[in-house]
């Protein structure tokens, strides 16, 4: 009896023990199925980012022209003296900004006050024998065939008539003589910065010779180097966003005009001047480059314009009728 009362006792014990772990495996299916679940959501979540970012990229990039190989440009006015001396005066720095009509420098002067003072005294000598040489003429005039021939009278005519071009050549020798005394002062032509500036005082300057460089501050305009593919829908006049290398700020422009022309390496002439045709063609072709003149209508606070820095251009084509 008291084995079956044992094993009575351990199939009710066993019974009892069954509804407490039999639910563990439902309880522990649902966590595995949504850790399944969650890289699948995160998958699309990232495709879908990928789409409306591609998207964006795809109408940032084509559907406006633009390109990053852009140049700051400007013009840059060289002055050379036009007379020759030692450079006695040099009131400006490099980097320097002068307005139009400041002093840039002064070469000595001495020797071309000297020379106008001698042109002067050649004038008023070559007057007065103008003067003297056309009373002579006029009297003999007067005289009658009785007193002087004719011959004489022509002879007294003309040697007035060559004095009055001595006087005028005089005349023209005194104005050259001013011109160059005034040259020895050199102004600039324009507003701007003085550049790369190696002359010093006391150095001797000759004619002809680059003494000082000057970036004119009105004529900044920035090249923009499209690809002939992207040319079709940019158009004179329509805005252009300029990017600096080293700024955040943007710059505004409109297109001012497109070049017409660049190098072409088959057609440069050989000796006999035919063109000189390269016989290797590869099956790349890649799209050549067009100058895009963009002219720039605002530069924003603080930004400071230098010749030659890179920038990136994106033009935004008007609607067209």
């Amino acid at each position: 009896m008291s084995d079956s009362k044992t094993e009575s006792k351990l199939e009710t014990a066993s019974d009892s023990f069954a509804p407490v772990w039999a639910p563990e495996p439902a309880h522990r299916e649902k966590p595995r199925r949504r850790m399944r679940i969650l890289p699948l959501l995160i998958t699309l979540a990232v495709i879908a980012v990928a789409v409306v970012l591609s998207r964006a990229m795809w109408d940032a990039y084509m559907g406006s022209p633009w390109t990053r190989d852009g140049t700051v440009r400007a013009y840059v006015v060289t002055m050379a003296p036009e007379v020759a001396g030692r450079i006695v005066q040099l009131p400006v720095a490099d980097n320097h900004f002068v307005h139009k009509g400041d002093l840039l420098m002064v070469i000595d002067p001495t020797n071309y006050r000297i020379a106008v003072s001698l042109a002067e005294a050649a004038v008023q000598q070559a007057q007065a024998n103008a003067q003297n040489a056309e009373r002579e003429a006029k009297r003999r005039q007067e005289l009658t065939t009785l007193a002087v021939t004719v011959e004489e009278k022509q002879t007294y005519s003309t040697s007035a008539v060559a004095a009055q071009a001595q006087y005028q050549q005089a005349q023209a020798n005194l104005d050259q003589a001013r011109v160059n005394l005034e040259r020895t002062e050199i102004r600039s032509p324009v507003n701007g910065w003085v550049t790369n500036l190696l002359a010093q005082l006391g150095d001797y300057a000759n004619v002809g010779q680059n003494i000082i460089s000057l970036v004119d501050a009105d004529s900044f305009w920035v090249d923009g180097y499209f690809e002939e593919t992207s040319l079709e829908p940019i158009q004179v006049g329509d805005p252009a966003s300029i990017k600096l290398m080293g700024y955040s700020r943007l710059l505004h422009g409109h297109v001012d005009s497109i070049a017409r022309g660049i190098n072409v390496a088959n057609a440069q002439p050989n000796g006999q001047g035919l063109a000189t045709v390269n016989p290797i063609f590869t099956w790349v072709r890649l799209a050549q480059r067009i100058p895009v003149r963009i002219h720039i209508d605002e530069v924003p606070e603080g930004v400071v314009l230098a010749a030659g820095m890179t920038a990136t251009v994106q033009i935004n084509p008007r609607p067209r009728s």
